[in-house]
């Protein structure tokens, strides 16, 4: 199924480590939240490391390098090298020296992560707008970010300089819930400056290219769990996506994808790595007792779609319950995002 046509999520009979060779995985809300490790992602990882799946860790928070997270990720249990880390600011540092000189300086707003990368680049990080900076870089700075970092950018910005932004996701996932992300700063600055940045990161194309040109990867699976960024960059990049529910993205937020949101698999967490996928069957075509388009089975689940609402009919494992949902509600959105009330249906999973 191609990656425009897709209509339900699809199965696969074999394991997902042994059906990709590189899983590049998120890290916040998928690997960790808050810095703890989510349930099942050690022993997951692990397994299908060993199973000879190879691991990245691609991650749109520029705030740590490299060496911290592959430190982070070994304390959890998950060993890591640096060389599988590939962050936003990387992608957005290789941005900005295939457009500047050598040696130029670049005014930082954001962690030591930028400030890493831009001087691998051979770009000089600098902290003021009175340093004569050739551009500006943009990433998240962690919750402690001084607002004078905004109005260093703004300054320079307003003079004419060039505006780089690791990422724009809104939210982070955190131990104590959902949290302003890097693009509610960007906003900040967009605002007080009316300028638009150049963004490197998920889902846009520079963090795809960074990450194939660093892990090599010839069957690659995005793993994540956003919609807007981890299977939007998947579907950019033309490969496939495995969403996962441990962390922005909930089952309602899944049945509304427009197509460029819709992943290849779904599962509850990492497991899904190490399992096949169920197939979603079209059951039945279209009838007069449901009005529907076509009903759609997983496992003991029957979905279809009937006055304005998804119906849900049957007993299983939730999962399977929301895959066959998925394919009622995204055969009924075509090209758009599904309108219908899933309340009953979703209730009846208890998601």
């Amino acid at each position: 199924m191609s990656q425009q046509s897709r209509t339900r999520p699809s199965g696969s009979t074999t394991a997902l480590y042994e059906a990709y060779d590189t899983a590049l995985l998120d890290l916040d809300g998928v690997v960790y939240a808050g810095g703890e490790a989510i349930a099942y992602a050690v022993e997951s990882l692990n397994t299908a490391r060993d199973a000879g799946m190879r691991l990245a860790y691609v991650t749109n928070n520029a705030l740590r390098p490299p060496d911290a997270v592959a430190a982070h990720l070994t304390e959890l249990g998950v060993p890591a090298d640096p060389a599988e880390v590939i962050t936003s600011a990387q992608a957005v540092s290789r941005l900005i020296a295939e457009q500047l000189p050598q040696g130029s300086k670049v005014l930082v707003i954001g962690g030591d992560g930028l400030r890493i990368a831009l001087r691998e680049r051979g770009l000089e990080p600098v902290e003021s707008a009175d340093d004569d900076p050739a551009a500006v870089v943009q990433g998240y700075g962690g919750p402690d970010l001084a607002w004078g970092r905004f109005a260093e950018a703004c300054y320079a910005i307003n003079r004419g300089v060039p505006w780089f932004a690791s990422n724009t996701d809104l939210t982070i996932p955190s131990a104590r819930g959902i949290m302003p992300g890097n693009g509610a700063a960007v906003e900040v600055v967009r605002i007080a400056t009316g300028a638009e940045p150049q963004v490197a990161g998920k889902p846009l194309p520079p963090m795809h290219r960074e990450t194939i040109l660093r892990t090599g990867a010839k069957r690659a699976l995005v793993v994540g769990d956003r919609l807007d960024t981890d299977i939007e960059g998947a579907f950019n990049g033309g490969v496939d996506s495995l969403l996962v529910l441990t962390g922005v993205t909930d089952a309602a937020l899944l049945l509304t994808a427009e197509p460029q949101h819709r992943p290849t698999y779904v599962d509850a967490d990492l497991r899904g790595l190490l399992t096949g996928q169920p197939e979603v069957t079209e059951v039945s075509d279209a009838t007069d007792a449901t009005g529907a388009a076509g009903a759609f089975g997983c496992g003991g689940w029957t979905a279809y779609v009937s006055g304005g609402a998804l119906v849900l009919d049957g007993d299983g494992a939730a999962l399977d319950g929301l895959r066959a949902l998925c394919a009622a509600a995204w055969t009924d959105a075509g090209d758009g995002s599904c309108a219908l009330d899933a309340g009953k249906a979703l209730a009846k999973l208890g998601l």
